[in-house]
């Protein structure tokens, strides 16, 4: 078989973008399977064309590089079609037999009938063995990973990859031993982004069970601040902004200390946004001086990686929330200094960050400024459309003057 066969090259594109080397891809497949048979010699000739892997180990790969089985399993079976037709006397098809293995694999009966990730992760946080360093630092890594691409991957992307890669530490917790606080912290944070994803695409049932087995995580590790995000996210779904608020009251306790700066100017500066729903005025300002004064003291991109959203950007944001809800006379300073903050090169990803300016400027009055930043706006939305951002272009088109009739129409439908 060529190198250039497809199922090798798709292959090397997922390794590559999972950011593996061939040693450190088998390291992991290994420890997706729960025993030491794979090595890089191998790798290199499933990428060489030479060998296709069996059903169980295209699985454990794709696993491994954080991507869902499908599209490499049906690589692998066109490729084994390929070569049953060149070789006289096909080999046997090896699905079935690799099907059995890999539930064999997964364990008992009750955790292969799960049929959601939460739930299979659910059922084998209590179980304990052993687990070596590198495997493990790879799989935190990758968790961290997961939350960084998640500023520039849309909802769709990523929900498979973390799904995937929720399976990846579910099926090495059994064999963390010493590793399992790291490992149980790494999956209630992968956990809490399926959650997010889930919500972002309108799945609020999944959320909740995802944000639930974070919540459960963290208790297991000892890790308060992984509650404080799974109750941070689930503010977002709140029924009530006052339900909201109670949330995250609850979260800003789980991040008091050294190392938590960011993810505490997060919760206040949420709390300061369902205060000024309220119409709390004096709630929603505490709340906001307190998390620009925590922020001063932060370091985003050195603090936790699900907190790297974090930028001095979203900051502005949700100061700029606050003050728009309040119709706060600082609006205008605010949103001037934003501005001057972003600069000419507005982030297209940005979406929350440039629909917050965009309605904070209408809001002052600086209608020129807040036409342009929702023009901006409208392109990150179409690029990453999101809950956040039809929000964000509802309360946009409200403000828009009467000219801007066809912005106004163009941003309720995105929102719709």
């Amino acid at each position: 078989m060529p190198p250039e066969d497809p199922f090798a090259q798709l292959l090397i594109k997922l390794r590559k973008q999972a950011g593996l080397t061939q040693d450190k891809l088998a390291d992991v497949v290994n420890t997706v399977a729960g025993r030491p048979t794979m090595t890089r010699r191998e790798i290199s000739r499933y990428e060489n064309g030479k060998n296709i892997p069996s059903n169980y180990t295209v699985v454990n790969i794709a696993v491994a590089c954080g991507s869902p089985p499908e599209e490499l399993k049906k690589e692998a079976a066109a490729a084994r079609a390929r070569r049953r037709k060149l070789k006289a006397g096909a080999e046997e098809d090896e699905n079935d037999v690799n099907r059995r293995r890999f539930h064999e694999l997964i364990g008992s009966a009750a955790v292969a009938a799960a049929a959601e990730p939460w739930e299979r992760l659910a059922q084998f946080m209590s179980r304990g063995s052993k687990l070596d360093d590198e495997a493990v630092a790879v799989l935190i890594d990758s968790a961290e990973q997961l939350h960084v691409s998640e500023h520039n991957l849309t909802a769709v992307q990523l929900r498979g990859r973390v799904e995937s890669h929720l399976d990846a530490i579910t099926a090495a917790l059994p064999r963390a031993g010493q590793h399992e606080r790291a490992l149980l912290i790494a999956a209630g944070e992968t956990a809490a982004l399926a959650g997010w994803v889930a919500w972002d695409l309108g799945d609020r049932a999944s959320a909740r069970a995802y944000y639930k087995v974070t919540a459960d995580c963290a208790k297991q590790s000892g890790h308060p601040p992984l509650r404080a995000l799974a109750l941070a996210y689930a503010s977002y779904g709140s029924s009530t902004p006052a339900k909201a608020a109670d949330l995250l009251s609850q979260a800003a306790q789980d991040v008091r200390g050294h190392g938590n700066a960011t993810a505490a100017a997060w919760i206040h500066g949420r709390h300061a946004e369902e205060c000024a729903n309220t119409d709390d005025e004096g709630g929603a300002l505490r709340s906001v001086e307190r998390a620009q004064l925590l922020y001063d003291f932060a370091d985003y991109t050195a603090e936790q990686s699900w907190i790297r959203f974090m930028t001095p950007g979203r900051m502005d944001s949700l100061v700029l929330s606050v003050y728009g809800q309040l119709g706060h006379k600082a609006i205008h300073a605010t949103a001037e200094s934003a501005v001057a903050r972003l600069g000419d090169d507005l982030p297209e990803s940005g979406v929350v960050v440039l629909g917050d300016l965009s309605a904070a400027l209408l809001k002052g009055g600086d209608v020129d400024q807040g036409v342009y930043v929702a023009h901006r706006f409208v392109a990150a939305a179409e690029a990453r459309p999101n809950t956040m951002g039809r929000a964000r272009a509802q309360l946009i088109a409200r403000r828009l003057p009467s000219g801007e009739h066809e912005l106004a129409a163009y941003l309720r439908r995105l929102a719709a």
